[in-house]
């Protein structure tokens, strides 16, 4: 499923890499002999093997749709040819395959080979005062992971998680002021320490443990990054107390257990049990921190096929209402979220190719003496990007 990190930054982050596998056929040419005589032993024994010659069933996917489809062979040399073609389909079938009208999620990464996991959001919020002034302010973030594999055996993904760059950038009232990892070190002394926490994450590697089916194993190396941080942020952090708390959340927000959570929401979007083309299937995680409050995430697998995968997603957070009054003034608050796109995963790998999701949230808080009142709202729509123009 696809993880929410923050309803209130109204955060998603999925995550691609596309590449095409297409089957491919073997034709035989097949020699003519002629004759002149036959003997009636040799036409006996042509008949003798031609009643030998049995066949069987079997069934293999279809590399071009990854639908199973049945076929029948010849049954004489069962050991080797069985075995090829085994061998062959093992090496054609896509990751997302298709078995009785079911569709299940592996993955078939290549050894050597990068994946990408870049995402890209974009805020856009309105304010609007009582008096019916607005104004507007805009937030860009750009984070980019890859992925690359090292190794596979037993069934198990060895994994490099590559760090590559951070960017943030806000703009309002005609001016914007941005952080990225791949420029300088700003002037303004409120943005260099996150300049520096940012510039000491990127450039590091984590070590990845995957299953062939997604199950997250282990992901290692997050010392040699932590003591990056701490240093980067000693020249701005006097107080050794603050820098201690400041390392200690900052090890809260990132260790194998967010990331492994990450990772699986992200990859994993397809159920084990597999779903069928047009069926639906919910996700529910903790909005708020009580859990009083749920995101809903609705996803229907449109289609397979021609090496893609396509999740339709939908939901959010029903309208929620709520009024308090205090010494005499009341306070009525109610917001809600929305949220709709489409995933579409690499058929032939199974990660995840490309993602496009908006969301919008509306709040609105009203304040009343019984006399009069006075109304502010909000109004965030967002865009979530994963892999652009991949």
């Amino acid at each position: 499923m696809i993880i929410f990190e923050s309803i209130r930054n109204n955060y998603l982050k999925f995550v691609a890499y596309s590449k095409k596998y297409r089957g491919f056929g073997i034709k035989f040419k097949q020699k003519k002999y002629s004759m002149k005589k036959f003997t009636a032993l040799a036409l006996l024994s042509i008949a003798l093997l031609s009643c030998k010659k049995e066949t069987k069933t079997v069934t293999k996917i279809d590399p071009e749709t990854g639908k199973s489809i049945t076929v029948e062979v010849p049954a004489e040399n069962n050991t080797d040819s069985t075995a090829v073609a085994q061998t062959s389909t093992n090496a054609a079938a896509p990751a997302i395959y298709e078995t009785a009208g079911v569709y299940k999620q592996t993955f078939k990464l290549e050894k050597g080979q990068t994946y990408p996991l870049k995402t890209y959001q974009k805020d856009v919020q309105t304010m609007t005062a009582p008096d019916g002034k607005s104004q507007s302010g805009t937030s860009e973030m750009t984070d980019e992971m890859s992925f690359t594999v090292n190794d596979f055996k037993d069934g198990i993904y060895d994994i490099s998680i590559n760090l590559v760059g951070k960017r943030n950038s806000q703009s309002a009232n005609g001016k914007t002021v941005s952080i990225d990892t791949q420029q300088a070190e700003p002037k303004d002394e409120q943005l260099k320490m996150m300049w520096k926490v940012n510039k000491a994450l990127v450039g590091n590697k984590l070590n990845l443990k995957m299953s062939e089916t997604g199950k997250v194993v282990s992901i290692t190396g997050f010392d040699p990054i932590y003591n990056k941080v701490s240093s980067a942020v000693s020249s701005g952090i006097k107080d050794a107390k603050a820098k201690t708390a400041f390392i200690s959340s900052f090890k809260q927000s990132f260790n194998e257990k967010s990331l492994k959570d990450q990772i699986a929401k992200n990859l994993v979007l397809i159920p084990e049990k597999g779903v069928k083309i047009g069926e639906k299937w919910t996700e529910s995680e903790n909005a708020t921190p009580d859990g009083k409050i749920k995101l809903v995430t609705t996803y229907e697998l449109k289609n397979v096929g021609n090496g893609i995968a396509q999740i339709g997603v939908t939901g959010g957070i029903p309208k929620k209402s709520d009024k308090q009054t205090q010494q005499g003034i009341t306070r009525s608050v109610s917001s809600e979220l929305s949220q709709n796109g489409t995933i579409t995963l690499d058929q032939n790998t199974g990660w995840v190719k490309n993602q496009n999701i908006s969301v919008k949230t509306t709040q609105a808080e009203t304040l009343s003496d019984g006399k009069q009142s006075q109304t502010m709202k909000s109004t965030s729509n967002s865009t979530v990007v994963v892999n652009p123009g991949k």
